[in-house]
């Protein structure tokens, strides 16, 4: 499966900028920006932390990729999945 990669920063309560991905399928969810920021939406809200300030300026598309068996899995059930890169505990 391909997907694509969105690149997401957001900045917590206590000024650290957390730094994820957001992967969704490369066929469906790529052209729909909105999609794209309400699985944002989701993660933030699952690990407690307001996501007002998460928008097209902050998740934005960096490229198509080939998924890993985990990854497909996780896009075939929920639709998304989330990699943490930093700040992300």
């Amino acid at each position: 499966m391909k997907i694509a990669v969105f690149d997401t920063y957001v900045r917590r309560a206590d000024g650290r900028r957390m730094h994820f991905d957001i992967l969704v399928s490369e066929q469906g969810d790529r052209t729909v920006p909105q999609t794209v920021l309400e699985y944002g939406h989701r993660y933030l809200a699952a690990k407690g932390i307001p996501a007002d300030s998460l928008t097209t300026r902050e998740c934005r598309f960096c490229h198509v990729e080939t998924a890993s068996p985990q990854v497909e899995a996780e896009i075939k059930r929920i639709g998304f999945a989330i990699i943490e890169l930093e700040h992300c505990d």
